[in-house]
């Protein structure tokens, strides 16, 4: 506790500890309540780009204007990620992971009945806040109230997010689009989100409210962060439609976005009761796991968008027909995350380089991928995804495990703030510069492809001939694609014996 006052943060008056709540059934299901929402909305994030086409046929919007919907509910969701901690501890844990699943659930129900776009834009704009605010909650509860020998099992879960969560998402989603109808797949979210309501309201205790932190409440933070984050999201989301920094628009966005974060960092720095806790990032552990993390998502996104955008461009799959790609590393995740959660729990165990073999098994996996032509089809990807189902949890989970390790519970919101901010904030980047690589590739392979055709006596006609360059420019910017994830998946592996610090396996005291 001595440590903590040589920073600015000392100069607000320590509030008193929350009292420590025994582990038993309650907390158990109030956990699963938490990870259930987590899980939900994140199924709610693919809604819109599988029911996008249908979305557009009913409200009778163009391409572009339908595209502000995947922007306007990213940009809210990453903001919240990184404010949600501090009002959690503000108004109570329990009291704000309440409010958050109730917003998300009402504004679900009610976006498939919006009467126009904007009303439709508005209510994903406030969903995607509320579902943004529960990623961080899921990481504080485990981290709080698990005891030492099973908080890995804990982590496991949150893990979840990123390896389970985004691989059945889109299933879930083409399947009520394409069965049932896509209203549907807004409203598949309300049996589970009840669900999570009963769970949390039962089994999270309930800590008093800590309205005085108002009196050192961060408005310049908050002003500033909150358009920094949008206006760079946004700028992300749009870049690659735009033509990037072509557009004046998108120089505003990622301009003015980055000049933002720069003012709102210094000014967290400085602030006795900040969002962000700059000082924390002199961990060396939390820093390396911050920054790796950025990277494993790059990887884990490409591993599911590559596959999808070849199905659909390529051999015409829809979205159902190519589910399960993605399900055959969804769903082992259920046995593949708690078997690597206790890999990690045995102390003879290094969890660098179980995190050097997961990365390893995607670098593999995606070098693999590479070889595509084609003639591949859903099954030919089945190997690549294979090596994936024990890659994804032991390139995440030792993340988590070197970032929390050395955090103390005091500082755990702001773990939290940071480690969700750059899961929520590195899923857009990478989608954008996917998207922005996977254009400038299919482009110099098309260029390539017509200059390589040149004078050569054609049979086919003019559009069956474009299709057939379409087609296989696309692949090769697929293989492409592929390859660079591979490469960024090796590099990442070089840092580890020089950056993080070996940690061992927490324990319970003896």
């Amino acid at each position: 506790m001595n440590a903590p006052l040589s920073l600015p943060q000392a100069a607000a008056k320590p509030a008193a500890a929350p009292v420590p709540t025994p582990f038993g059934l309650r907390i158990v299901v109030g956990l699963v309540g938490v990870l259930l929402a987590v899980l939900v909305a994140g199924f709610n994030e693919n809604v819109t780009k599988v029911a996008l086409a249908d979305i557009r046929g009913a409200m009778g919007i163009g391409r572009d204007e339908g595209t502000w919907l995947l922007a306007l509910y990213a940009a809210p969701s990453v903001c919240a990620m990184a404010f949600a901690p501090w009002f959690s501890v503000t108004f109570s844990l329990r009291r704000f992971t309440l409010a958050a699943i109730g917003a998300f659930m009402v504004l679900g129900l009610l976006s498939p009945l919006a009467p126009n776009l904007q009303c439709l834009m508005a209510l994903r704009a406030l969903q995607g806040l509320a579902g943004g605010a529960l990623p961080p909650m899921l990481m504080t509860v485990a981290l709080r109230f698990l005891p030492a020998n099973i908080k890995l099992y804990g982590l496991a879960g949150y893990a979840l997010t990123a390896t389970f969560g985004p691989g059945l998402g889109t299933p879930l989603a083409a399947f009520w689009v394409e069965v049932v109808g896509w209203r549907w797949a807004f409203w598949q979210i309300m049996p589970l989100s009840l669900l999570a309501l009963a769970a949390v309201s039962w089994g999270l205790p309930q800590d008093p409210l800590r309205l005085e932190r108002f009196r050192q409440f961060d408005w310049l933070g908050l002003l500033l962060g909150f358009p920094a984050l949008s206006m760079l999201v946004v700028g992300l989301v749009q870049g690659d439609r735009l033509d990037w920094f072509e557009t004046p628009l998108i120089c505003l966005l990622l301009g003015g976005g980055s000049v933002l974060l720069v003012l709102f960092l210094l000014n967290e720095w400085k602030h006795p009761l900040p969002f962000f806790k700059l000082q924390l990032l002199k961990l060396r552990n939390l820093s390396f796991a911050l920054f790796v993390l950025g990277g494993v998502l790059f990887v884990l996104l490409g591993v599911i968008s590559v596959p999808s955008a070849y199905l659909a461009q390529v051999q015409g799959y829809r979205p159902l027909q190519s589910a399960p790609v993605f399900l055959v590393v969804a769903l082992p995740q259920l046995l593949a995350l708690p078997l690597v959660a206790a890999l990690c729990n045995l102390r003879w165990v290094d969890c660098r380089w179980v995190l050097a073999c997961g990365l390893a098994m995607l670098a593999v996996a995606c070098w693999l991928g590479a070889g595509l032509t084609s003639a591949w089809v859903r099954e030919d990807f089945y190997l690549v995804q294979a090596l994936q189902i024990f890659g994804q949890p032991m390139a995440v989970l030792p993340l988590l495990m070197l970032s929390t390790g050395s955090i103390t519970p005091p500082d755990g919101p702001f773990a939290s703030a940071w480690f969700n901010t750059i899961k929520g904030f590195a899923a857009v980047l990478a989608g954008g510069v996917l998207e922005a690589l996977g254009t400038l590739r299919l482009h110099l392979h098309s260029t390539q492809l017509v200059d390589r055709l040149g004078n050569s006596p054609l049979l086919e006609e003019g559009a069956q001939l474009a299709r057939r360059v379409h087609q296989q420019a696309s692949v090769l910017a697929s293989a492409d694609l592929y390859l660079c994830l591979a490469v960024l998946a090796a590099a990442l592996i070089i840092a580890i014996p020089f950056v993080p610090t070996r940690i061992y396996p927490p324990r319970a005291p003896s």
